[in-house]
């Protein structure tokens, strides 16, 4: 199963990616978490994962992987061309600790670079032809925004969560991406993340309370591990819900957002 975790830039995206993933992890899945934000340094720092090379570096950068992706002849030189499992990706590609595994797919690295359009390209081969086995789950951490939907990204995964904060801006983007999940025919769940006494009902009042999975309070551990870029160690049960909406959807693959795709 592969799940989508979006948000706003600072919504709390690559908190909740890491947390689900380890509380994942705990439950008996084997977790592969795909860092697919170009500009957020800082994924494997909250997970506590030693930092991978990254896919497009490995395929010689944005030049040499364009370069590869032109080539008519011959089709096997294309990267990501073929169905390919989590245990085949490219060695030196894959770092793990604590039984979750994490891939980057590609980072700014250099001034005056050009945009992340190939990234996105890169994002979206690597997750079509990325076979997931019963056990297996694999979350992506996007980047920030709705970017991924016009490169259809999202219609290579089985769940979408949007991590909504206490701005105005998340409430609006969550209009969006609610409407573009819809369209896409893909299930979405909203995390409401950072949430103390004071806004909790304001929050509820601005996004579709039927799509609302699970409430984040705000965790001053998790707070100051993120702020000092150590991996986060806190217990958050109220993370528990996703898990149990993932495991109901892995249980039923008949569902109509489960159709045509194959995972």
């Amino acid at each position: 199963m592969k799940i989508l975790v979006c948000g706003k830039g600072g919504s709390g995206k690559s908190t909740i990616a890491v947390l689900l993933s380890a509380k994942l992890n705990n439950l008996g899945y084997n977790v592969l978490l795909v860092d697919a934000d170009e500009s957020n340094f800082g994924l494997h720092r909250l997970a506590g994962l030693p930092l991978p090379r990254d896919i497009m570096s490995n395929l010689g950068g944005k030049k040499g992987f364009k370069e590869k992706l032109n080539q008519t002849f011959p089709a096997g030189d294309k990267p990501f061309n073929q169905k390919i499992g989590i245990d085949e990706l490219p060695e030196g590609c894959v770092t793990e600790a604590n039984g979750i595994r994490l891939l980057v797919i590609g980072k700014i690295h250099h001034f005056g670079e050009g945009c992340a359009c190939p990234m996105g390209v890169l994002s979206k081969l690597v997750l079509s032809n990325l076979v997931i086995k019963e056990n297996e789950i694999v979350i992506v951490d996007t980047e920030a925004g709705i970017e991924h939907f016009g490169r259809r990204i999202d219609a290579e995964c089985d769940l979408i969560l949007d991590v909504i904060d206490p701005t105005y801006e998340s409430f609006v983007m969550a209009e969006k991406i609610q409407k573009m999940a819809q369209t896409a025919s893909i299930e979405l769940s909203f995390v409401l993340n950072k949430i103390n006494p004071r806004v909790e009902d304001a929050m509820i009042r601005n996004v579709n309370p039927a799509k609302i999975i699970a409430r984040i309070p705000q965790h001053e551990q998790i707070f100051l591990e993120s702020l000092e870029g150590k991996a986060l160690t806190a217990d958050v049960p109220e993370i528990e819900p996703l898990c149990e909406l993932i495991r109901k959807l892995k249980l039923d693959k008949s569902k109509p957002h489960f159709q045509g795709i194959d995972k």
